[in-house]
């Protein structure tokens, strides 16, 4: 019997998180053939470069796509999917899956979605039916109306998905893949290495050991003319708060150079001694990293899934993650250092929140991989010429 071949295509650090089980279950299934495909900033030294840790983790890449154009502005985004639509429909010709995965909301997947559904390969939409504050709503709507088989992370989005006029019996709800991961390390009583020492970064070299908080801020695409006034902001405050800190990269949207260059000055100007920088992480040390904070700060999903599992604290700044479902360790703040700082204090006093199960309960790589191997991939639309 030929085995399905299931290309994934991730563009992106957050990406490959989000599906680094499905991965892993695809590769061991009897009846699947994985046909892996990096593409986008997850190639780019710039934004850590998942591709290295990608390859660590014993997955090797059949195609790699580079399509991220420089200027992170709406227009060098509409121009990258533009160009990864151009590669990615040579690559899936090439490569003849039987079905395309693509993941969330990134601007860029929309790339995948229409290289896929233009030449009749089925595809299959990893987190749709959420919504969210910016750009990206639209994208992961998009892709969800491009999409056969749609494997959502919550009941909420199964009903979005349904009411958007989905067939019910091809909208499953699996589960968050990103979850499997926080279970992995849910029961660990402590941090097993030395985040400066592992991975280096840029900083001072802070005190962290007794309480730390991590910073993970990412433009919102919708205001990205005020990115860097809203970094600033959240770097005063963490500044003043003077708790260590372990600020990460933003991802490659419309505003990061904006963001990226707030971060630059500010570190060249203020020096912070409670600050340190990194570009990624492997997911798994993230989670860990995460895990044992005293609080996630910025607008990153991560805050919304993983955290309410590992019921991290989160203050979540701005609108990027407006109308997302969210658990009770999430409180929501306007880009102001001040109100920052009072909420840092009010988290502290609170502390860690009971796990909530809200975005699945670590098992979604699996259900995902036994869906693909036996669902009818062409049951649902397909296009006639």
């Amino acid at each position: 019997m030929n085995k399905r071949k299931i290309c994934v295509v991730v563009t992106a650090r957050p990406s490959y998180s989000r599906v680094k089980t499905v991965l892993s279950e695809i590769k061991v299934h009897p009846e699947l053939e994985l046909q892996l495909v990096i593409a986008g900033s997850a190639l780019l030294d710039r934004y850590g470069n998942a591709s290295d840790f990608i390859r660590k983790d014993g997955f090797e890449a059949v195609a790699k796509v580079y399509m991220v154009l420089e200027g992170e502005n709406p227009t060098t985004m509409a121009k990258t999917t533009g160009l990864g639509l151009m590669e990615l429909t040579n690559v899936f010709f090439n490569l003849k899956p039987d079905a395309v995965i693509c993941i969330a909301d990134r601007f860029e997947t929309i790339a995948t979605s229409i290289a896929a559904s233009y030449q009749n390969i089925p595809l299959v939409h990893i987190q749709g039916g959420e919504v969210t504050g910016n750009i990206d709503e639209k994208v992961r709507h998009a892709n969800t109306k491009l999409a056969d088989l749609h494997l959502v992370s919550n009941e909420d989005a199964r009903e979005r998905v349904i009411k958007l006029g989905e067939d019910p019996e091809m909208v499953i709800n699996t589960g968050c893949p990103s979850i499997d991961l926080a279970k992995q390390i849910k029961n660990e009583k402590s941090l097993n290495f030395d985040p400066l020492k592992k991975y280096g970064g840029v900083g001072k070299k802070i005190n962290w050991e007794k309480e730390y908080i991590i910073i993970m801020q990412h433009p919102v695409t919708t205001e990205y003319e005020r990115s860097r006034e809203h970094v600033m902001e959240t770097l005063f405050a963490i500044k003043d708060s003077q708790i260590p800190a372990f600020w990460f990269w933003p991802n490659v949207d419309a505003g990061s150079d904006g963001t990226s260059n707030g971060i630059r000055t500010f570190r060249e100007q203020e020096n912070p001694e409670n600050i340190h920088f990194f570009k990624n992480m492997e997911p798994l040390d993230f989670l860990r990293l995460l895990k044992f904070s005293k609080m996630l700060i910025g607008n990153s999903s991560v805050g919304i899934r993983e955290c309410s599992f590992m019921g991290v604290p989160v203050i979540n700044l701005g609108k990027r993650q407006d109308r997302r479902l969210r658990a009770q360790n999430v409180t929501d703040i306007a880009h102001d250092r001040y109100q920052i700082l009072k909420g840092i204090k009010d988290v502290l006093k609170r502390g860690h929140y009971k796990s909530s199960s809200m975005y699945g309960n670590g098992n979604s790589g699996k259900k995902i991989a036994n869906i693909l191997a036996t669902v009818d991939l062409r049951s649902s639309k397909t296009i006639t010429y």
